[in-house]
């Protein structure tokens, strides 16, 4: 499950009833209790508890391996935020994704002024090491300002109808978001949803082509 290579010395487990449990949980909205269950249903006896510490260790590596196996992110780049649940109070996901709907990266903040926008993308770039020739958002001003700060060579098409791709990509943040009955914390947020965002994918099938 992707090229990373973290460590597995002290698990009893193999490596397939570790990465298959860490694949269950970010694919499907599951707890760790009906994670516990399904395994049991396959004759692996595995504590949710044991899940919850491989999801929390192996998690991010995963996610991390499976991006460095996708191809390089195309040139144009959608990017979306929306409100999420923390603790009871409401923040901010941040999310970019390219042309093919691959998420190249998220963000929780606080805030959606010039400063959260500016960051995000200080961050994006980072994470990317690329410069998109495209960014598409939607008419929030502070995408604005920000471009025009840290991309100025990218060219920036503001417009609400343009950027469905990454609204649809929330979609699964979203059902995931209302199975876990929100989030406690902005670390822990972004800690999933990073992994989320990386593990979520794979081998989920993509919509066929009419002939």
């Amino acid at each position: 499950m992707g090229s990373a290579s973290p460590s597995y010395k002290g698990h009893r487990y193999p490596v397939e009833v570790i990465s298959h449990c860490v694949w269950l949980y970010f694919r499907f909205p599951l707890s760790f209790r009906e994670v516990e269950e399904l395994m049991l249903q396959r004759g692996v006896i595995v504590s949710y508890e044991t899940v919850r510490r491989w999801c929390a260790k192996f998690g991010q590596a995963y996610a991390n391996g499976l991006r460095s196996r996708r191809p390089q992110p195309g040139d144009k780049w959608h990017l979306d935020e929306v409100f999420i649940k923390v603790n009871g109070e409401l923040k901010y996901l941040w999310r970019a994704v390219d042309a093919g709907g691959n998420v190249l990266d998220i963000l929780v903040q606080n805030r959606r002024d010039k400063a959260a926008a500016r960051r995000f993308f200080c961050h994006l770039m980072k994470k990317t090491r690329a410069v998109p020739r495209v960014v598409v958002t939607d008419k929030l001003r502070s995408y604005g300002a920000a471009h025009r700060e840290v991309m100025p060579s990218a060219l920036h098409r503001a417009h609400k109808g343009l950027n469905n791709r990454a609204g649809n990509s929330h979609q699964p943040t979203r059902q995931r978001e209302r199975a876990m009955k929100g989030l406690r914390s902005t670390g822990a947020a972004q800690r999933f949803l990073s992994a989320f965002s990386g593990i979520s994918p794979h081998l989920r099938p993509h919509p066929h082509s009419s002939t």
